[in-house]
């Protein structure tokens, strides 16, 4: 199974009321947002959806939402991962009609050994027939997926990619030199997008473009094409305000870039907080900004 998941993907955020329910109107302005901007495919529930936050019928609220208003315009990737791997492919199991592939996690926080991680990804790719893009994300996991670990996964029939955000650059050549045909590297850091785009990378699944899909995705379908000149440019019109929205955690940057362009509210749960009104104001520019030039 060779990947499909190319170009741009959003890791939509999850808009909220003030009272802390789901906004689910602002959700519908979200995705209409990303077909138009120019973004290839949607991924539900990751990380910037809050989904440590979510209840799972709130999970599948805003799937069914996502799904419904799409309506088959682009491919949805649903994120199901977790650390209890019987019960995570028990939910592989029930995942609905209308979505087209599955972001999972390694596991996080009991630490498994490299051997545990693959046993933990073929028990759970026999769960389902939906085409898997793994997830290396070792900031938040507390372990790091090696490359050997994800090239013996790649020879897994329906495991089709992998989301890289590991920040290790030698790490990511040699996935790039020793990757199988038909297997995909996702840039997962939306700043090391471009560079991974000019070593082989398929694309991103990015935080960055639910505010910005029309200059992100320019930037990566130009990278895509070859043309290395615009995509620098683009990337280096991006790299502020990139660096601003994770300057206080995510999704809370980039939720103030999206209240700026009224599309949804910057609401989060507990945990996570509003930005600072300092750092709100810089990112308010800067959206200004960017938007004057691509939007």
């Amino acid at each position: 199974m060779d990947n499909v998941f190319k170009g741009v993907g959003v890791a939509l955020v999850t808009p909220f009321n003030a009272d802390k329910t789901i906004d689910f109107e602002s959700l519908k302005k979200l995705v209409e947002l990303q077909i138009k901007g120019g973004t290839d495919y949607l991924v539900v529930q990751g990380t910037t959806g809050e989904s440590p936050v979510l209840s799972q019928e709130e999970k599948q609220l805003v799937l069914e939402t996502v799904i419904k208003q799409n309506n088959g315009r682009l491919k949805v990737v649903y994120g199901v991962g977790g650390n209890n791997t019987v019960e995570v492919g028990k939910l592989f199991k029930k995942i609905p009609k209308g979505v087209d592939g599955i972001l999972s996690v390694s596991p996080y926080y009991n630490k498994p050994s490299q051997k545990g991680i693959i046993e933990h990804f073929k028990y759970i790719s026999s769960c389902t027939e939906l085409p898997i893009i793994l997830y290396n994300v070792p900031g938040r996991t507390s372990s790091n997926m090696s490359a050997d670990t994800t090239l013996e996964l790649a020879k897994m029939k329906n495991i089709v990619a992998v989301k890289e955000a590991s920040g290790n650059m030698e790490q990511i050549m040699d996935l790039l030199r020793l990757k199988p045909k038909g297997f995909g590297i996702i840039s997962g850091d939306d700043p090391l997008t471009f560079p991974m785009l000019t070593m082989g990378a398929e694309g991103v699944i990015s935080v960055v473009a639910n505010a910005y899909p029309e200059a992100f995705s320019k930037m990566v379908h130009s990278g895509l094409n070859a043309n290395y000149e615009e995509a620098k440019n683009i990337h280096f019109d991006l790299l502020d305000v990139t660096k601003m929205l994770f300057e206080e955690g995510n999704p809370a940057g980039v939720k103030e870039a999206l209240q700026y362009r009224s599309i949804c509210s910057n609401e989060l749960r507990l945990p996570l907080l509003k930005v600072s009104e300092q750092l709100a104001e810089k990112i308010q520019l800067e959206t200004k900004k960017i938007n004057t030039k691509y939007a």
